[in-house]
C-alpha cells in the first residue's frame, strides 16, 4: 500500500449484523476505510467492479452461492487478499482450511455477539493490514488438480536414506509460522518422510481450528501429525502442533523430550507464541541438536527465540521473502542474525532432510547448511 492511502475493504456476509459489527470495528482504525458491503457473492461481484477494494472479508456460508465457490472464481479471475470470516464449528473449520488452500490469506472465527466482536476488532484490523501487504497468487486448477483427498494432492517427498532411521534422541525440528503458515506448513510436512526426528510446531491459530488443522495434515502426511496434549512425548515420525489458545513448551525428561501445554499471557499478542517454544528448547539443552526455522507470518514472534537457539548451537533458517505470503517474522529473524540462511518454501523439506542425512554422514555435513 502507498503511504498515506487508506486500505479499502469490502465486507461480504449474508448477516446484516456481522456486516455492521465488522464495519464498526474497522472504522476504529484511521488507516482503513470500509468502502462497501455485500450480502452475497453476486452483489460482491458488482461491488468489486464499482469500488476496487484492496482487501475483501468473506463469509463462507451464504445464499445463492457459497463462499468457497466464489473464492475459487475470484482467485482465478481477480486474485486479491481475502480474509475468511468463519463460524466456530467443525464444518466452519474444514471450510476455512479449504479456503486457505484456494488462496485466502487469513481467517478469523466469526463471533456470535457484539461484545465478542468487540474483542476481535483489533485482530481483524491487524489481519486486514497484513493482508493488504500480502503476496497473493492466482488459483490454478491445473496445478491443484482434485484427488481422492478433499484437500488436494500430496507433493512428492524426497527420500531419506534408510541408514538415517536411528536418530540421536536429542535431535528435534522446531517450526514457527503465522499468516500464510497453514499452507506453508502443508507444503513442508507433506514432502517429509515418516522417519525424521520429532517436530514441534507453533502456528498462530485459534483454538477452534488447531485440531482440524492437525487432523487435516495427518491425513496428508507420512508423518503422524496431531494437536499436542500436555505431557506428549516427542518421538521420531511425529509432528506436534500447539493447540490454539495455549502456549507449548519443550522439556527434556531423562531420555526424551516432552511438551508442556500451558496458559499464560500472550507474547507478541499471540498464544501460542513461537518465542515460548523456541526459548524453552534453548533452555532445555535442545539447541546443539536442533534445526529451527520461521515460516511466513506478520510480526516479530519467534525471532528472539530463534536467535537464542542459534547462539546455543542450533542450525537456523527463515523462509525467503519471495515465497512468503507475509515477509514479517522471517524478515526480523534474518535481519537480527537469528536465521543463518533464507530458503525458498519449496526447498525447506529437502533442507531438513539433508540436515539429518549429514548427521549420519559427517563427511557431507558442511554441504547441508552454510553457517
Amino acid at each position: 500500500m502507498s503511504s498515506g492511502r487508506k486500505i479499502r475493504v469490502l465486507i461480504v456476509d449474508d448477516s446484516a449484523v456481522v456486516r455492521r459489527y465488522a464495519s464498526e470495528a474497522l472504522a476504529a482504525d484511521p488507516e482503513i476505510e470500509v468502502v462497501g458491503t455485500a450480502e452475497d457473492p453476486y452483489v460482491a461481484r458488482d461491488r468489486l467492479r464499482e469500488l476496487s477494494p484492496d482487501v475483501l472479508t468473506l463469509d463462507l456460508e451464504m445464499p445463492r452461492m457459497d463462499g468457497l465457490t466464489f473464492l475459487k472464481l475470484l482467485m482465478q479471475s481477480r486474485p486479491m487478499p481475502v480474509i475468511v470470516m468463519s463460524s466456530l464449528t467443525q464444518r466452519g473449520s474444514d471450510y476455512t482450511l479449504e479456503a486457505l488452500r484456494l488462496g485466502a490469506v487469513d481467517f478469523l472465527g466469526k463471533p456470535d455477539s457484539h461484545s465478542s466482536f468487540g474483542d476481535l476488532g483489533p485482530q481483524l484490523i491487524a489481519k486486514v493490514k497484513a493482508a493488504a501487504a500480502a503476496k497473493v497468487r492466482a488459483y490454478c486448477p491445473e496445478a491443484r488438480a482434485p484427488t481422492a483427498h478433499p484437500f488436494g494432492a500430496v507433493p512428492a517427498r524426497p527420500a531419506l536414506n534408510p541408514s538415517s532411521h536411528g536418530h540421536n534422541p536429542r535431535s528435534i525440528i522446531l517450526l514457527g509460522a503465522s499468516t500464510g503458515g497453514t499452507e506453508a506448513l502443508r507444503d513442508v510436512l507433506t514432502r517429509l518422510p515418516g522417519n525424521l526426528p520429532g517436530i514441534a510446531i507453533v502456528q498462530h491459530i485459534p483454538g477452534t481450528f488447531s485440531k482440524a488443522f492437525a487432523d487435516r495434515l495427518n491425513g496428508l502426511c507420512e508423518l503422524e501429525v496431531r494437536e499436542a496434549v500436555d505431557g506428549d512425548r516427542v518421538t521420531p515420525g511425529l509432528a506436534l502442533i500447539a493447540p490454539g489458545g495455549f502456549h507449548m513448551l519443550l522439556q527434556w525428561a531423562a531420555n526424551h523430550y516432552r511438551v508442556r501445554v500451558t496458559g499464560g499471557p500472550p507474547v507478541w499478542h499471540q498464544r501460542p507464541a513461537v518465542d515460548i517454544l523456541f526459548k524453552s528448547a534453548a533452555d532445555c539443552g535442545a539447541a546443539p541438536h536442533a534445526i529451527a526455522g520461521l515460516l511466513t507470518g506478520m510480526g516479530k514472534d519467534g525471532a528472539e527465540g530463534l536467535l537464542r537457539l542459534r547462539e546455543k548451537g542450533a542450525k537456523t533458517f527463515a523462509q525467503d521473502e519471495a515465497s512468503c505470503v507475509v515477509y514479517g517474522m522471517p524478515k526480523v529473524a534474518w535481519e537480527s542474525g537469528a536465521a543463518q540462511v533464507q530458503i525458498p518454501l519449496d526447498r525447506i523439506a529437502s533442507h531438513l532432510i539433508g540436515r539429518f542425512e549429514s548427521a549420519h554422514h559427517p563427511e557431507n555435513s558442511t554441504a547441508a547448511l552454510p553457517s
